[in-house]
């Protein structure tokens, strides 16, 4: 697995990492075994930087996620989690929770420390709190040893340079806005992010299962208009005997300004496909195809969180 450095952070990441959200179950029921198996064979499969969350199943992904790792060497892989968000509408960004959160999930994950902190989907909550308190107390926790990096993740483009322009931060997360149909974080935000020094990745490779053959989650909020472009794509890459997921994920990962992509599944016959696919060729006049095919929804996407912050 090709691997990319983490803005100044020195952090090696594949280009294709783990997302834990899948162990939650957020988007089909999981059982045990394939749960904790698809986190061996993601490391496996070299994807070795893993994201994670105490919203994703509202604390299981951490359970579970700490208990796959168990025996597994803690240098042998990057870990990363959030805090902020703990329920689709409870969010705490305060100094006093960030100090639980960060040991809640140090117990749940079975480890010392975590390489990488994000506050999580800032873009629900007055964002000038992450500025004044939140980042200030992630600082204090980074002096303890408890974590090495902080950051931040949402969807809105106008997050990232709203608290960049205030603060410092080690690294950020854009999701669902750099795929296919959606390049708003690489037109938008990226070059902004790479001159400052700020890491950069990527979640959401199939924008939440829009990018695949699967049946699209209930919550998925993008336009009607966006998903018939996307059912029309995917008909059109299966006429040409391809998945759109592989598109997807090829497309993705390819950009060399994103350190890693991060893509989750609970299943480990798509994480082996995800390896496979990257050491494969992307079909440049499929994509251009593609492409096409979004043209006339591109970049379209949804609100999300408060208006201001979009």
């Amino acid at each position: 697995m090709e691997k990319r450095v983490l803005g100044k952070t020195g952090l090696e990441l594949p280009v294709l990492s783990f997302g834990a959200s899948s162990l939650g179950q957020e988007f089909r029921s999981v059982q045990l075994d394939e749960a904790l198996n698809s986190v061996r064979v993601a490391l496996d499969c070299g994807l070795n930087f893993i994201d994670t969350s105490p919203f994703y199943g509202r604390g299981m992904s951490e359970v579970l996620l700490g208990i796959a790792l168990r025996g597994v060497p803690r240098d042998s892989y990057t870990l990363c989690t959030k805090l902020g968000r703990y329920d689709l509408g409870h969010f705490d960004f305060s100094a006093k929770r960030v100090a639980e959160s960060v040991d809640v999930s140090l117990h749940r994950l079975g480890t010392d420390h975590l390489d990488i902190i994000l506050c999580h989907d800032i873009e629900f909550v007055p964002m000038q709190q992450i500025v004044d308190e939140t980042i200030p107390a992630l600082r204090k926790i980074q002096q303890s040893g408890k974590v090495r990096f902080i950051g931040f993740s949402g969807y809105p483009q106008k997050i990232f340079r709203f608290i960049c322009d205030q603060i410092d931060v080690d690294c950020v997360l854009s999701y669902n806005q750099y795929t296919l149909q959606n390049t708003r974080f690489v037109d938008e935000t990226v070059p902004y992010l790479k001159a400052k020094g700020v890491g950069v990745m990527n979640a959401g490779p199939f924008s939440a299962r829009l990018l695949t053959n699967a049946p699209l989650p209930a919550w998925l909020k993008e336009p009607e208009n966006v998903k018939a472009a996307a059912r029309a794509a995917a008909a059109h890459c299966a006429k040409r005997g391809v998945d759109i997921a592989k598109l997807a994920v090829q497309f993705s990962c390819a950009h060399p300004d994103i350190a890693t992509t991060v893509a989750g599944s609970a299943n480990p016959v798509n994480i082996r496909n995800w390896a496979q696919w990257l050491s494969e060729p992307l079909d440049q006049e499929l994509l251009s195809e593609v492409l096409n095919i979004f043209a006339p929804v591109k970049n379209l996407g949804h609100l999300e969180g408060l208006r201001e912050n979009n």
